[in-house]
């Protein structure tokens, strides 16, 4: 039952991850903007049955212990996030494996199903979206300034990052997400969802302020066979 914390050099970068139970159905866990396996997973860690699963949370690069580098936002950073997430999984010798993603992670979690089908088990992603509208440009901008945030929310990345590369990473996201919504159909990966074939289960919270639900009924309706 103990968690295992440790690095892995995958892709040029160290990423941390941690590691707990031994079944045979490996699970990665796959955390939000700003997340980290800990801030993000942490009751799933210690409470997922470790006889059915070997669970793995990670820390993709520039966030949590996976510092350095620093944070940052190209065009592609999904996609890099899906390949570290892959190769990680590869590198400490699972064959096949599910993805379980929130938020930004659960954006990474469609790519990597869609572009790596042989490796994916099955697929859970909630409060994720695979296009960028005007309205939710609206809706990133309005928490652009981690100052006006709840203390609650602000206080453990605070913890893990300190106040200046919290603020300076979230306007970089801010930033970086909003540039999906200058393509003509605001896609981040909408063409790539025809390609998931792994039974895929989708989950939405009503009151998800950052995501409007429209984006969860448009990954049921892309991926086949999804519920």
């Amino acid at each position: 039952t103990s968690i295992t914390s440790a690095k892995i050099q995958v892709n040029g970068v160290h990423l941390h991850y941690q590691q707990t139970g031994e079944g045979s159905h490996a699970v990665l866990l796959l955390p939000g903007m700003l997340g980290s396996g800990q801030t993000d997973f942490g009751p799933q860690l210690k409470s997922m049955n470790k006889q059915l699963f070997t669970v793995v949370a990670w820390d993709p690069r520039g966030y949590g212990q996976s510092i350095p580098p620093s944070r940052d936002f190209p065009p592609d950073f999904f996609e890099r996030d899906a390949k570290d997430a892959v190769d990680l999984m590869q590198a400490l010798k699972f064959k096949k494996f599910s993805l379980l993603g929130w938020s930004d992670g659960g954006i990474t979690a469609l790519i990597a199903a869609a572009k790596y089908p042989t490796l994916i088990h099955k697929l859970v992603v909630w409060g994720a979206n695979a296009s960028v509208t005007q309205e939710d440009v609206r809706i990133y901008n309005g928490i652009r300034d981690v100052s006006k945030w709840s203390e609650k929310v602000r206080k453990p990345l605070e913890e893990m990052y300190g106040y200046k590369y919290l603020a300076k990473t979230c306007e970089a996201w801010v930033d970086g997400i909003s540039r999906f919504a200058e393509k003509t159909d605001g896609s981040i990966c909408q063409e790539l969802l025809p390609d998931i074939k792994c039974p895929t289960f989708i989950i939405h919270g009503e009151k998800d302020p950052l995501v409007p639900q429209a984006h969860a009924e448009y990954i049921h309706k892309h991926i086949k066979g999804s519920r």
